[in-house]
């Protein structure tokens, strides 16, 4: 064959494959499943809309049917990054979708305007799929500057939030060329999602003040009467506010050729309810009402969305109105009770509770009736609970839930440990398990050696560390062979290996920690011994009651925000202690009195200095998320919380100090070397106290080695699946998706 028909028939074989693929492809993408929309009579295409209290969706078969929308809200951030930064990449998305979708979720919310790998991504993840995973757009409202200001009709304002509603428009079609702004989402919007959106939540959770200020202040605003949403005769000025902007995002997407359902965001701090057993005037300030904001022309329809938790505000535990059901164990579901109120408020209108749940953290800051507290549960606490809120949301009768959160959020901060957190520009570097904000998440996101490290009480996995990751101490301690000590952004990890096997009910392990100049001497818990300096924190591990971190009385961070030089809210008695060490407290009520508050309500703080002993291995039958520490044989095994032991950020080795609060009020840290652990054994029978001093009876700590580590600006992290995610996993199971008539 000569070269030149060698050629011709090589361009023959390539032209016939190119071909066939072609019509191969062709004919797969024929074949895949199509999105079915409805078509109105003026050409507008729907997928969604609502019918009297009923969400509906309209299916495959061409008919609508009432669905009830089970999903998760989802942040734009990973470890190390805050909010405005927008670190999450196509392959984190796609990983995302797939796991939410397993979940049994339907819908994902997001709060802004994601970069447009979200948009592009979903809409890959959803090509050729018969049931899609679908979104709801939120649309961030100018929020420091409405707080600020204390008045919605204040100058830009209402600029900025239509901008930002134009800004989610386009990009949700596939039609904006945002220019990149520090802190904003940006980019080229090419993709048009506007097929997977399931509707439009609008604005930020309102402040009272702020909603009450811009009532009184804009009495004689006109009623707006827009396009498709107007107010109604009873609307109030803030309410009229509201309105204009759904009708301002109703027209933009109008001109797209699409109609979504329209809710704007609420809570319970300013719904349409009464609350007499609720403590702050705040919290029952004012209402914001959807039922003063009407449809006009606009088949998609419109909903009332509420963020509702069971432990916020205080009604939850306090307002005796709201004790009206029990639940199985005989407690009031005082949840089901406020679920059942506020829908009786709206039997025309659907409902949807947009957030819901519970963090699994160590740290703890508001009760809720029955345990449902704000933090203080392990993963399978955490989903039991989220489990059946979600089905009281179910039962009482409203169109979805969507639960907080998907992933645990590093960047975020709650009251009770915002004054620890120091500097406060560098939480997202480091996890605080006791803030517990950070962690509501189905999806851990673990600090650098939770994949390596397992608490089992076995030191065979310390093997894996790298040389330099680990420093063992091999001081003379009798009974001590050895101590060494790791980190990662979230605890300091400690492994022992004693001469004997540890038996809690005949010894008791102590391990003193020493930061800063001053502290207290152990004093009864150290029998004989005296040290060269004061301690900061003594680690008891022993039976499991008596297991936990205690805090040195001058350094008690409870007593003195709280105590006398400070609020001076605690009581006498706990802030005349005599004890050298306290409980290791948070406090999760302040003190309320009248005429400030409508009830008086007292102080009211928790321990949080526990140390549960199990393991971190799944499947055992002591699994549990929050373990600290566990021993085997002749080895115990421990990790501690930065912030037990008195950081304010470890990432930039950042103690708090012994200073007087400025202004009463606020922390100071100091940058330290690290910190020096002073381990000691106390024969329970004997009370003989083995330690580093021997035979003395005093101890110099400069002469113990002081564990050392790098200031660090990256985060090393891995994701996992929560124990809490099986759980919600079988609640959503459980709920069907779609009502069959």
């Amino acid at each position: 064959m000569s070269r030149q028909r060698r050629r011709r028939w090589l361009l023959t074989v390539l032209t016939g494959a190119v071909v066939v693929t072609g019509g191969i492809f062709a004919g797969w993408h024929y074949m895949q499943p199509k999105l079915v929309t409805y078509t109105a009579e003026n050409g507008t295409e729907m997928k969604f809309k609502t019918d009297g209290d009923r969400f509906m969706e309209y299916g495959p078969d061409g008919t609508w049917r009432e669905m009830f929308v089970k999903g998760v809200n989802l942040g734009a951030t990973s470890p190390g990054y805050y909010p405005g930064e927008f670190p999450l990449t196509k392959e984190d998305y796609l990983r995302w979708f797939q796991q939410i979708e397993d979940l049994g979720a339907n819908v994902i919310r997001v709060y802004t305007v994601h970069e447009p790998i979200f948009y592009s991504a979903l809409v890959e993840y959803n090509r050729g799929r018969e049931q899609p995973l679908y979104f709801i757009q939120g649309i961030w409202s100018p929020e420091e500057e409405l707080i600020e200001k204390q008045d919605a009709y204040a100058t830009h304002i209402e600029q900025t939030f239509k901008q930002e509603i134009e800004k989610a428009v386009s990009a949700v079609y596939g039609d904006a060329d945002i220019p990149a702004k520090q802190g904003e989402s940006s980019g080229k919007y090419k993709t048009n999602a506007g097929k997977y959106l399931m509707a439009w939540h609008v604005g930020t959770e309102w402040d009272p003040a702020m909603v009450d200020n811009t009532n009184a202040k804009h009495a004689d605003v006109p009623q707006y009467k827009g396009v498709h949403f107007s107010a109604s005769p009873e609307a109030s000025p803030f309410e009229n506010w509201l309105a204009e902007l759904l009708d301002h995002t109703a027209v933009l997407e109008k001109k797209y050729g699409w109609e979504h359902p329209m809710t704007f965001t609420n809570w319970v701090t300013t719904d349409v309810l009464d609350h007499p057993g609720e403590p702050l005037y705040e919290e029952d300030l004012v209402s914001v009402d959807a039922r003063h904001i009407q449809p006009e022309a606009w088949q998609g329809g419109y909903f009332a969305a509420y963020h509702v938790y069971p432990y916020y505000p205080d009604l939850f535990h306090i307002d005796k109105t709201l004790q009206t059901i029990k639940d199985e164990n005989g407690e009031y579901n005082t949840y089901k009770s406020y679920l059942r109120k506020l829908k009786a408020e709206f039997s025309d209108m659907p409902v949807m509770i947009t957030e819901y749940g519970v963090p699994s953290s160590l740290g703890i800051s508001h009760l809720g009736m029955g345990g449902r507290n704000q933090g203080g549960h392990n993963e399978v606490e955490q989903g039991d609970i989220d489990a059946s809120l979600t089905q009281d949301i179910y039962d009482e009768g409203y169109s979805g839930a969507i639960v907080f959160m998907w992933q645990d959020e590093w960047f975020k901060k709650t009251w009770n440990t915002m004054p620890l957190e120091i500097p406060a520009d560098r939480r997202a570097y480091w996890l605080n398990v006791l803030t517990n904000e950070k962690m509501f998440g189905l999806l851990a996101m673990d600090p650098g050696k939770q994949e390596q490290l397992t608490i089992d009480g076995s030191l065979d996995d310390w093997n894996d560390l790298k040389d330099e990751e680990v420093t063992t101490w091999q001081g003379q301690v009798d009974g001590i062979q050895e101590m060494k000590m790791t980190h990662d952004e979230a605890y300091l990890y400690i492994g022992l290996t004693l001469d004997q096997p540890f038996d809690p009910a005949k010894t008791v392990l102590r391990i003193g920690t020493d930061t800063l100049a001053g502290g207290s001497q152990p004093d009864k818990l150290l029998p004989g011994g005296t040290l060269s300096d004061g301690l900061e924190t003594v680690i008891t591990l022993g039976q499991d009651e008596e297991s936990q971190v205690e805090i040195a009385k001058d350094y008690d961070f409870n007593q003195r925000l709280y105590g006398k030089e400070g609020y001076d809210m605690l009581p006498d008695q706990q802030s005349d202690s005599a004890d050298p060490f306290h409980p290791w407290n948070l406090a999760v009520s302040l003190r309320m009195t009248p005429p400030d508050t409508r009830s008086a309500h007292p102080f009211m703080n928790e321990k949080v200095g526990t140390l549960k002993r199990g393991t971190t291995a799944p499947g055992q039958s002591d699994t549990d998320s929050l373990t600290a520490w566990q021993y085997n044989g002749n080895q115990v095994e421990m990790r501690i919380p930065w912030m037990l032991l008195g950081f304010g950020d470890p990432s930039s080795l950042q103690a708090i100090d012994y200073g007087s609060l400025k202004n009463g009020r606020e922390f100071s840290t100091v940058a330290v070397e690290g910190i020096t652990l002073i381990p000691w054994l106390t024969d329970r029978a004997t009370k003989k106290v083995s330690w580093p001093g021997g035979e003395q009876t005093t101890l110099d700590l400069k002469t113990l080695p002081v564990y050392r580590w790098q200031p660090w600006e990256q985060v090393q992290y891995s994701e996992r699946l929560k124990l809490s995610y099986e759980k919600m996993k079988k609640s959503y199971e459980k709920i069907p998706s779609f009502q069959i008539e």
